[in-house]
């Protein structure tokens, strides 16, 4: 009779249990499954620990970074699902940058998937004065995807590529061999510590994001759904552009405000595209069409600073004088040497209205005009080129920024 009660209570508590798990957690495991990780993950107890506070003191941290990458998140998941690479590495992304395009490391990592510079040019990533697509979410994007899939061809398994994207494929190779073992649970060991802290828990956190907007109650929240929820049609485009040109001109040609053109392409060091013969942009697909039908290529000498040379200067005063490298001008001129003479009129990459010029009046000094913008006598005195203190009424004065 005991044993008949105990087994009634035994299959009564399983059924529960299953009821309760499968509902509950059924979403949860097949998410991890994409990563090959084994269900009983879940009850990890320090993963546990950073999905609860994702979901309670860190909830409103977790939404500030969906708030900040809503104008990336569409285009990411597409690419992501596109390629056929788990959905999950979505969070890879929030995890390596908060969804924070800019973003720079201590080590020089820099845009949403942290590139390394050596890693990014592995990759196609270009990275010169005028451009540095490890902050383009849609190319540096595709570099990640490539770089993802690379890894998961050495090693078999996506969260072992996951790992090695974090510390390398070397310091897992050796994780690996020293704990004779690629099982996750064996590799996260926080006592034997075969792989470092911050990639014992970066899987983790990967998945804690990832599980917490799997949570109905977080999905269907505030921002949460209205980032992973918008349409294609917020979703971004590569459209070709001539080179040299503001993103100020092709914002008005779209109907679109500069500084939200500004935040799609942070990939641009300055106002314009590289000075060669065509460049690419982001825009949302929502103004594909006007676009086609508006854009049109502008001069480039009603866009940037134009500078007469006179008599006695040189490219490397001129470019100091406007904040940039000669290097720059060179470039932008489309010049073979670095040659100038008098009277020639050079192109200054400087979108024209981000230099501040300051007219001369009566009872004025470079002292005073100094003072006036916080700047040093020597500093504005090399910037105009002046040989001496005396200024005169009337004077364009170049205040640096």
């Amino acid at each position: 009779m005991k044993y008949l009660l105990f087994l009634f209570l035994m299959a009564g508590t399983l059924l529960h249990a299953s009821l309760f798990v499968e509902p509950q957690y059924g979403d949860d495991i097949k998410v991890l499954q994409t990563l090959d990780i084994d269900p009983s993950f879940l009850g990890d107890p320090i993963f546990m620990q950073l999905k609860n506070d994702l979901s309670t003191v860190k909830r409103g941290h977790y939404m500030r970074m969906l708030e900040r990458g809503a104008s990336y998140i569409p285009t990411l998941r597409k690419m992501i699902h596109d390629s056929s690479i788990p959905p999950v590495f979505l969070y890879m992304a929030m995890a390596e940058s908060h969804f924070d395009a800019r973003a720079l490391s201590h080590a020089k990592a820099s845009g949403l998937w942290q590139f390394m510079p050596k890693t990014a040019e592995r990759y196609g990533l270009k990275i010169d004065r005028y451009i540095d697509e490890r902050r383009d979410p849609v190319r540096s994007t595709e570099a990640a995807i490539a770089y993802l899939k690379r890894l998961h061809k050495l090693f078999g398994k996506w969260y072992l590529a996951a790992l090695a994207y974090n510390c390398g494929e070397g310091r897992v190779m050796r994780a690996i061999k020293r704990a004779g073992s690629d099982n996750l649970h064996v590799l996260l060991d926080e006592k034997k510590r075969y792989l470092p802290k911050e990639s014992r828990h970066y899987l983790r956190k990967i998945l804690s994001l990832a599980l917490v907007s799997n949570d109905a109650g977080m999905l269907f929240a505030d921002i949460s759904a209205y980032s992973f929820n918008r349409s294609e049609g917020n979703s971004l485009v590569r459209v070709t552009v001539s080179g040299g040109e503001t993103l100020e001109h092709i914002a008005a040609s779209i109907d679109m405000k500069s500084e939200e053109l500004y935040r799609l392409n942070p990939q641009f060091n300055y106002g314009f595209t590289p000075p060669q013969k065509s460049a690419q942009i982001n825009i949302p697909y929502s103004k594909l069409a006007l676009f086609k039908e508006s854009y049109k290529p502008g001069k480039q000498n009603n866009m940037f600073l134009v500078h007469k040379v006179k008599k006695g200067e040189s490219l490397s005063k001129i470019a100091y004088r406007y904040g940039i490298n000669y290097k720059m001008i060179i470039s932008f001129n489309k010049m073979k040497k670095p040659v100038i003479f008098p009277k020639q009129e050079l192109i200054i990459p400087v979108p024209r209205g981000s230099i501040r010029h300051y007219k001369v009046k009566k009872g004025d000094s470079i002292y005073k005009i100094a003072k006036l913008f916080g700047i040093k006598v020597a500093t504005l005195k090399a910037r105009n080129d002046l040989k001496s203190n005396i200024i005169h009424i009337g004077d364009k004065i170049v205040i640096p920024n």
